[in-house]
């Protein structure tokens, strides 16, 4: 789930972090409005995505003209193909330093990372990719979370001490938040100091982990609308969890980690997957649907299908997709690889029912998807 920043930002008030005085405007009057209470203010585009200032969806105005005038040219734009319908007109701050701040979900340490930059309000690959050293990492441990100490390494050597209680106190409040909010990803940039040495958040990126919405359901209902394709939408009201992608090997298998693997393999060999589709737990019993959605685009040339059962049985799954198959009756190649529990019954299954012979490695089934789906797509 992502967050707009008019959404995102009052989060962060909650857990006693500063933001600008603000309000939403769906139209230029409203605006004109907001920055008649507001006083000299900044127009922003409302979307979730960023570089919203390189693209005109970001603009200062010094009176409540100026706002409506900024507001018309903004709402009706668009920005990385999202339509701006509204803005946030908020309260100018009197910048000093502008820095980067950020707590993520880190894959090299499987746990939450606090990234740290002097160089703020810049885009943060530019920033590590012009000096490595200017980002700072660091690993966090998920049962204890940041230490004071940590706070102040984060700040150290950058001439920030007349702001240090309140940048440390940030620091460990949007760990805080992090944590009770079960953010992926919650970013402030920039974080900036005033020239009175406060500390106050002037724009915040907010990714909720979508596990999480049965226990965020106040939150997860401010979350901006998710932007599907037909198949994507009509896959998601089915409660299935599908991505379209532009390749023409089309991937059915159980769990997001197997899913992505094969993907992965996919692309080794030259090939494109067509999708992410897993039908992993009790998805298993909404097969017919999501082999039907799968192939209804005409993209896919080949399927595979690579099931690895740990506590979940192969076998099961599989008399799901073979069921399916013989109702759908596909016109194209199929390859399986099946592995662990139930996996002698499952491809005896396949074997029997489909004609078809399961692959002893995954590497070889994904070879002849990739050899079959190129051998289908026009040159």
């Amino acid at each position: 789930m992502n967050f707009e920043e008019h959404a995102a930002k009052p989060l962060l008030a909650r857990y006693n972090i500063a933001v600008p005085k603000s309000r939403l405007a769906h139209t230029p009057a409203e605006a004109e409005d907001a920055a008649r209470q507001i006083g000299p203010c900044v127009v922003k585009a409302q979307v979730p995505t960023g570089k919203r200032g390189k693209a005109g969806g970001i603009k200062l105005a010094g009176t409540p003209a100026e706002a409506r005038q900024h507001a018309e040219a903004i709402i009706g734009m668009t920005i990385a193909d999202w339509p701006v319908e509204k803005v946030l007109v908020e309260a100018q701050t009197a910048i000093d330093r502008e820095l980067y701040l950020a707590i993520l979900n880190d894959s090299a340490t499987k746990g939450p990372m606090l990234l740290f930059s002097a160089m703020g309000g810049m885009d943060v690959e530019e920033v590590a990719e012009r000096d490595p050293t200017a980002m700072r990492h660091f690993a966090i441990s998920i049962s204890d979370g940041p230490t004071l100490a940590i706070a102040q390494k984060a700040i150290e050597g950058l001439d920030l001490e007349a702001a240090g209680d309140e940048l440390t106190a940030t620091i460990l409040n949007l760990y805080l938040a992090y944590r009770e909010l079960d953010a992926e990803l919650i970013e402030i940039n920039p974080l900036v100091v005033t020239k009175e040495n406060h500390v106050v958040a002037l724009d915040c990126k907010l990714t909720l982990d979508d596990s999480a919405a049965s226990r965020q359901k106040a939150t997860a209902a401010q979350a901006a609308p998710e932007r599907y394709t037909d198949l994507e939408a009509k896959a998601a009201a089915a409660g299935l969890k599908y991505i379209e992608l532009g390749g023409s090997v089309g991937v059915l298998a159980n769990g997001a980690g197997l899913t992505m693997t094969t993907m992965d393999v996919i692309a080794h060999y030259g090939g494109k997957p067509a999708n992410f589709l897993e039908i992993g737990g009790e998805a298993y019993t909404k097969a017919k649907t999501a082999l039907s959605i799968l192939l209804e685009n005409p993209n896919v040339k080949s399927l595979l299908v690579n099931f690895c059962g740990a506590f979940a049985r192969t076998d099961v799954m599989a008399e799901g997709v073979v069921n399916a198959w013989e109702e759908l009756k596909p016109d194209i190649p199929v390859f399986f690889t099946i592995h662990g529990t139930g996996e002698d019954e499952a491809i005896a299954l396949v074997r029997e029912r489909l004609g078809i012979e399961p692959y002893d490695l995954m590497d070889d089934a994904v070879k002849a998807a990739v050899a079959a789906a190129n051998t289908r797509s026009p040159a």
